[in-house]
Order: structure tokens, then C-alpha cells, then sequence
């Protein structure tokens, strides 16, 4: 094969037309795809930037909530620590007042038990004393019926008096 060998006229129409085509790109192409791509190279540093705002956002939305979680956790222990003590307080305070209440009506017993005896001794004491005077007077009739038994008890009265 023989290798032709392009002549004068080929290569300057050639190079005019590469030219031409060149000024033709730069003024209605060039302008628009490097735009194309600047947008496009700036849509996705944004992009990056945005990714990187939303991972910074992810990190501290889960330290945030790491956080929450702490204060509830503790202010569950508070209440629940709180809720304890009070429950102990309304134990021991109804214990107390229990307590308090037994021993009253333990005094009120006594104290009724107490009266009751004294009641129950006075009336025991009225019985005897009214047996002793119902006997004393039975002994005196049956002793002063008798003139002789009479003379007899007023001697051995005075007898037994003596004057101070």
C-alpha cells in the first residue's frame, strides 16, 4: 500500500475548519458545559458538605439523646429513691400511730379494769359492813334481851376503855 501524503490545500482546509469548528465550541458550547460541569463539581461539594453537616448532626443527635437517656435514667432513680422513702415514712409513721393507739387503749383498759376493781372492792366493803352490822345487831339483841348478859358486857366494856 502506498501511503499518500496529504497535500497543502488538505491540511489548511483541515486546519481552518478545526479552527472554525473551535471558535464555534468556545462561543455556544464551551461556556455552557464547563458551566455544566462547575455546577456540577460545586452541586457535589455541597452535597459533601451537606453529608458531612448530617453525619456532624447524627453524632450529636446521638450524644443528645445518650445524654436524655443519662438524665432519665437518674431522675427515674430520684423518684423511685424518692418514692422509697416515702413509703418508709407512711410505714413507720403508721406504726407509730399504731403504736400510739394500742398503748392509749391499753391505759384505757387499765384504767377501766383499774375503776372496776375499786367498784367492785367498795361494794364488797358495803356488803361486809352491812353483814358486820346485821350480825353486830343480832349479837347485841340476842345479848341485851338477857339483863344479867347486859351488866356482864357493860363491865367488860369498861374494862377494856381506857381513858387517854
Amino acid at each position: 500500500m502506498d501511503l499518500v501524503t496529504p497535500g497543502f490545500g488538505l491540511i489548511f482546509w483541515t486546519a481552518i475548519t478545526f479552527l472554525f469548528l473551535l471558535i464555534i465550541l468556545r462561543k455556544f458550547a464551551w461556556k455552557p458545559i464547563l458551566g455544566a460541569v462547575s455546577e456540577r463539581e460545586e452541586g457535589i461539594k455541597n452535597a459533601l458538605n451537606e453529608a458531612d453537616k448530617a453525619r456532624q448532626e447524627m453524632v450529636n443527635l446521638k450524644s443528645d439523646n445518650e445524654k436524655i437517656l443519662k438524665e432519665a435514667r437518674a431522675e427515674r432513680e430520684a423518684l423511685l429513691k424518692d418514692a422509697r422513702t416515702i413509703k418508709d415514712k407512711m410505714i413507720s409513721e403508721a406504726k407509730d400511730d399504731a403504736t400510739k393507739q394500742a398503748n392509749k387503749i391499753i391505759i384505757q383498759a387499765k384504767a377501766s379494769i383499774e375503776s372496776e376493781k375499786q367498784a367492785a372492792l367498795t361494794e364488797l366493803r358495803n356488803q361486809v359492813a352491812e353483814l358486820s352490822i346485821g350480825i353486830a345487831e343480832k349479837v347485841i339483841k340476842e345479848e341485851l334481851s338477857n339483863k344479867d348478859k347486859q351488866i356482864a358486857l357493860i363491865d367488860k366494856l369498861l374494862e377494856n376503855a381506857t381513858i387517854k
